[in-house]
C-alpha cells in the first residue's frame, strides 16, 4: 500500500523526528543538475559505482555468496539533498516518510533490490514507484517528474528508478522517500542505521 503525500494527507507515523539536522547539498552539484548533459554524467557515474559494488569478485569469491551480498546492499536514494520534511508528527498530520529536496529532474535510484509493485501516478503521491523488497518490506518514492520502471521489473540497489520531480500534493521538486514493514511506517532514518546509512548526512556504501 502506497503511503500518502507529504503535504495535506493523511498519514500514520511510528515516533517523530522533529529536530533532524539537514543533509547540506553541494550548491555546485545541484547547479549541474539542471543541466542535461551533467544530469546524464551523473548518472552514469553513479551507476558505474554501483557496478563495481554489485560486480562479481574474481578472486575467489563464491556466485552465491555474491549474490546474498547485492541482495542485502541498501543504498541512498539521492546523492544531493536536504531533508525538507522528515518522517513523524507535523503540526495536526503525521508523515509517513521523509522528504528529500533536490533539484527537479535529479535521477533517482533504487535503495534496495526487489520486484517494481508500483510505477504510475498515485493519487497525492504524483508519480510514485514502490519496490517490493521481500520479507514484507516495501520502499516508496513519491512525487517523481517521471518514472523509469515499470510494474513487474526487478530492479537491483542503486538503479534508476525515475527523476525528482513535483508531482500530486507538492509545492516543491522534493523525492518522498518511505518504508514500512509489514504495512506499518517505519522511521527511514532510524531503519537505515543498522545498514550502516547515514540519512542524515548523505553516505552509504558507495560513499568516498
Amino acid at each position: 500500500m502506497v503511503t500518502t503525500a507529504f503535504v495535506g494527507a493523511g498519514m500514520v507515523a511510528i515516533g517523530a523526528a522533529a529536530g533532524l539536522s539537514d543533509v547540506k547539498a553541494d550548491p555546485s552539484a545541484l547547479a549541474a543538475l539542471n543541466n542535461p548533459a551533467a544530469g546524464a554524467a551523473d548518472l552514469a557515474g553513479r551507476q558505474a559505482a554501483v557496478d563495481r559494488a554489485n560486480r562479481s569478485d574474481p578472486r575467489g569469491t563464491s556466485a552465491s555468496a555474491t549474490d546474498q551480498a547485492t541482495q542485502n546492499l541498501w543504498l541512498l536514494p539521492l546523492k544531493n539533498y536536504t531533508i525538507s520534511s522528515p518522517f513523524g508528527q507535523h503540526a495536526n498530520s503525521l508523515h509517513q516518510g521523509i522528504d528529500l529536496a533536490a533539484a527537479e529532474g535529479t535521477p533517482f535510484f533504487a535503495a534496495h533490490s526487489g520486484v517494481v509493485k508500483l510505477a504510475r501516478y498515485d493519487g497525492g503521491l504524483g508519480y510514485t514507484v514502490v519496490i517490493d523488497i521481500g520479507g514484507g518490506i516495501t520502499v516508496s518514492y513519491g512525487h517523481s517528474a517521471k518514472v523509469m520502471v515499470h510494474e513487474g521489473q526487478r530492479v537491483r540497489a542503486g538503479d534508476a528508478l525515475g527523476t525528482v520531480g513535483s508531482s500530486g500534493y507538492a509545492f516543491d521538486s522534493a523525492l518522498y522517500f518511505a518504508i514500512q514493514v509489514n504495512s506499518k511506517p517505519v522511521n527511514p532514518v532510524t531503519y537505515l542505521q543498522q545498514y550502516a546509512l547515514d540519512v542524515t548526512h548523505g553516505t552509504d556504501a558507495l560513499s568516498s
